[in-house]
């Protein structure tokens, strides 16, 4: 297995989860390994929003990060990965 296949992403954003200090965490205060900072925190996610808004919103986020990759290249690898995340799953 690669490090890939072994990489932990949030289940709400897609976002690769590297280190702990990016799990979001639970109401209790302890880390959540399913999402990240950005998209929960103690024990509730931080924004209401459909899967179709959180990926609109990251689309931005994924080109800056990786400028090789466009609008379009963005939005679809998204639309294959976002319905599989747990957070959507069930939508």
């Amino acid at each position: 297995m690669n490090d890939f296949e072994n990489q932990k992403f949030c289940q709400s954003c897609a976002m690769p989860l590297a280190d702990d200090k990016l799990f979001g965490t639970n109401a209790d205060g302890t880390k959540n390994e399913d999402y990240c900072i950005y998209c929960f925190k103690d024990g509730e996610f931080t924004s209401d929003m459909s899967m179709d808004e959180m990926m609109d919103f990251c689309i931005g986020k994924m080109i800056e990060v990786h400028p090789e990759m466009d609008r379009n290249q963005a939005a679809s690898m998204m639309k294959e990965v976002f319905p599989k995340l747990k957070r959507w799953a069930n939508d």
